[in-house]
């Protein structure tokens, strides 16, 4: 019998992965169970986060794919040194026009792992953290295309958006101190961590912007708790500024 479109190239072990993956028993059923009775109302010290980022051939995650994955943990509020990175080698190559954002050349993508391969050191890197990152609905759309892809099955993981809680933050200030109408705030990432005094990295590469987002994330929590944000479920309440990527 010849295999269907959909498996036909794949091996056997990568075709038993994805059936697994939508078992009861499977990583993805498990991936769901460590969620499915969180508790929002404990303090922010008391969960792990895993702050995300990634670099991409373009924007639009039915075309595009991911070039490299960064990623740092937080822990008790404060930057662990566990991170995860590794670059990633697209089946589409990588437009120029792409390279020159992040730099990321196609010789220096020989040799690197595929999507397939990285995906499932991704999910054990992740564990049972909930997700951070700047504008992180960008990072999930492309994360659960990959899940669907080898899982057979979306990712459902809570996220906190520092991009969201940043403008959370402004909207006080300007509610505050300054006139609620200025337009003139930038809520790019690198703009909004020179503009809080935060420590720079090179941006567009996929860990130092994870790391720069782990700092902007733990000021605006801190910031942010100032005026009573102490549980995850303050943090959902602040602006909806987490949600479940179902």
């Amino acid at each position: 019998m010849t295999a269907p479109a959909a498996t036909r190239g794949r091996s056997l072990g990568e075709r038993l992965l994805r059936l697994v993956g939508l078992g009861a028993s499977g990583p993805l059923a498990e991936h769901r169970r460590r969620y499915a009775g969180l508790d929002q109302d404990r303090p922010l010290t008391d969960y792990t986060f895993t702050v995300l980022d990634t670099e991409l051939t373009g924007l639009s995650p039915r075309t595009d794919e991911i070039v490299s994955i960064g990623a740092v943990k937080v822990r008790d509020l404060s930057i662990t040194a566990d991170s995860f990175y590794s670059l990633v080698a697209p089946r589409g190559g990588v437009p120029k026009v792409s390279t020159m954002v992040h730099r990321i050349t196609p010789e220096m993508l020989r040799g690197a792992p595929r999507l397939r391969q990285t995906f499932p050191r991704l999910m054990e890197f992740l564990g049972d953290s909930l997700l951070v990152g700047h504008n992180i609905g960008l990072d999930m759309s492309f994360l659960n295309r990959a899940a669907r892809d080898i899982l057979g099955g979306r990712l459902r993981i809570p996220c906190v958006d520092t991009m969201r809680l940043a403008q959370v933050y402004e909207r006080e200030c300007w509610e505050n101190y300054y006139d609620q109408f200025d337009s003139r705030v930038s809520y790019q990432l690198g703009d909004l961590s020179a503009s809080y005094g935060l420590p720079a990295f090179d941006q567009h590469n996929a860990l130092y912007d994870a790391m720069q987002t782990a700092y902007l994330f733990l000021f605006l929590v801190k910031k942010l708790k100032s005026g009573g944000i102490e549980t995850l479920r303050d943090v959902y309440l602040a602006g909806r500024s987490w949600r479940w990527y179902l």
